[in-house]
C-alpha cells in the first residue's frame, strides 16, 4: 500500500511539473507577457471605432509552441533581443512587420565565442548555394532554421534516424509546404514523389537519408554541408552512397563516429538504411559501408570462402577417388 502512495504521488508530482514547463518554466520571465498573446488562439484589442475590447483570432504563424521553445538553443533569451523593443507597446505599430529581421550571422559572426561552430565558414558556403544565387539576403537563416524551436540535433543527439528526421523536415517544411514555398517562388510546388521517381525504395530512402547527402557539396572540415546545388547538379549514382568510402561516410556517418567516441565496450553493429551494414571500432572509429552488388560484405566473403573452398575440397576428393578407382 505505501509503495503504492509513493507511486502515485511521483506520478502526480510528474504531472506538476510538466503542468509548470508548460507554462513556461523555462522560458524568461520578461518573456511571460509576449508569450500570453502568442500562445493562445486569440488576443484582445481596445477597438478605438467601437470604443470596446474585443476577441480577435491570433495569425496561425505568430502562435508559438511553448514546449519547442524551451528546448531550443535560444530559450535564455528575451524576444526583444532578436526583436524592436517597440513591441513592448501594445497593440503593436502594424510598421514594425517591416523590420529586418536578424540573421544567425548578426550574433555569432566574427565572435570568438562561437569559433567552433563555424558561423563564418556556414556563410561562405550558404552564399555559394542555389538559395543565396536566387533570392540574395531576402533567403534568411531562419527560412530553414526557425530562431524560436532551433536545436543543434546533428551536434548533440546519438541517434542517427533522429538527425535525419530533424533535418528533413526543415527541408519539407518549404518544400512541402506551398504557403512556405510561396514566400520564395512563383512556381507550383515541387512534386516530391515524381521528381524523386528515379530513385529506389524511395520511401526508406526519405526515412533513413537526409536530403543534403544528394543535394549539397560535401565539406569535410563542417558538420554539416550548408551549398545546396542546384536540382540538375544532385547526386544520382548510387554508388556515390552506397560503397566503401562514400559520400553518406563523409556526410551523415560522421556522427556514427562521434557517437562511438562515447560509448564503451565491444564494438557495435547497426543497420542503415535497410540495405548497409556499418561496422564501428572503437580503436580508429572507422565505418565501412556496403551494399550488395556494389561492394564486399565481410560476413558474406567469410561464407562464400567457406563453400569455395568446400567445393573445391570436394572436387579434390572426388578426382582422387575416380583415379583410385581406376
Amino acid at each position: 500500500m505505501r509503495f503504492f502512495a509513493c507511486t502515485l504521488f511521483l506520478v502526480i508530482l510528474a504531472g506538476f511539473l510538466g503542468v509548470l514547463n508548460l507554462n513556461g518554466q523555462n522560458i524568461p520571465e520578461q518573456n511571460q507577457a509576449c508569450l500570453k498573446c502568442h500562445t493562445s488562439q486569440a488576443h484582445t484589442i481596445y477597438n478605438d471605432w467601437t470604443e470596446k475590447e474585443e476577441k480577435r483570432l491570433m495569425n496561425p504563424f505568430y502562435i508559438l509552441d511553448t514546449i519547442q521553445l524551451a528546448v531550443g538553443v535560444h530559450q535564455v533569451f528575451s524576444c526583444i533581443d532578436c526583436h524592436s523593443m517597440d513591441y513592448e507597446t501594445y497593440p503593436h505599430d502594424g510598421q514594425l512587420k517591416l523590420e529586418p529581421m536578424m540573421t544567425c550571422i548578426d550574433c555569432h559572426g566574427g565572435d570568438p565565442t562561437y569559433e567552433d561552430w563555424q558561423f563564418d565558414r556556414i556563410e561562405e558556403e550558404f552564399q555559394k548555394s542555389v538559395h543565396y544565387e536566387l533570392h540574395g539576403d531576402q533567403f534568411s537563416c531562419s527560412k530553414c532554421h526557425s530562431q524560436h524551436y532551433y536545436r543543434a540535433t546533428a551536434r548533440t543527439s546519438s541517434d542517427l534516424r533522429e538527425i535525419v528526421d530533424y533535418s528533413n523536415k526543415m527541408c519539407l517544411s518549404c518544400h512541402d509546404n506551398m504557403t512556405k514555398y510561396q514566400l520564395v517562388s512563383e512556381d507550383a510546388k515541387p512534386q516530391l514523389v515524381d521528381i524523386h521517381n528515379w530513385l529506389p525504395n524511395q520511401e526508406l530512402h526519405f526515412r533513413r537519408v537526409r536530403c543534403i547527402e544528394c543535394h549539397t557539396e560535401v565539406q569535410d572540415s563542417l558538420m554539416v554541408s550548408h551549398n545546396i546545388l542546384r536540382k540538375e547538379h544532385a547526386t544520382k549514382n548510387c554508388v556515390e552512397c552506397h560503397s566503401a568510402n562514400s559520400m553518406l561516410q563523409a556526410s551523415l556517418y560522421k556522427y556514427q563516429n562521434l557517437r562511438v567516441r562515447t560509448e564503451t565496450g565491444e564494438n557495435s553493429q547497426k543497420s542503415i538504411l535497410g540495405l548497409f551494414t556499418v561496422k564501428n571500432t572503437q580503436e580508429d572509429f572507422s565505418n565501412e559501408y556496403y551494399v550488395i552488388g556494389a561492394s564486399r560484405i565481410p560476413y558474406l566473403n567469410t561464407i562464400f570462402a567457406l563453400i569455395f573452398f568446400a567445393t573445391l575440397g570436394g572436387i579434390v576428393v572426388h578426382t582422387i577417388i575416380r583415379i583410385i578407382k581406376k
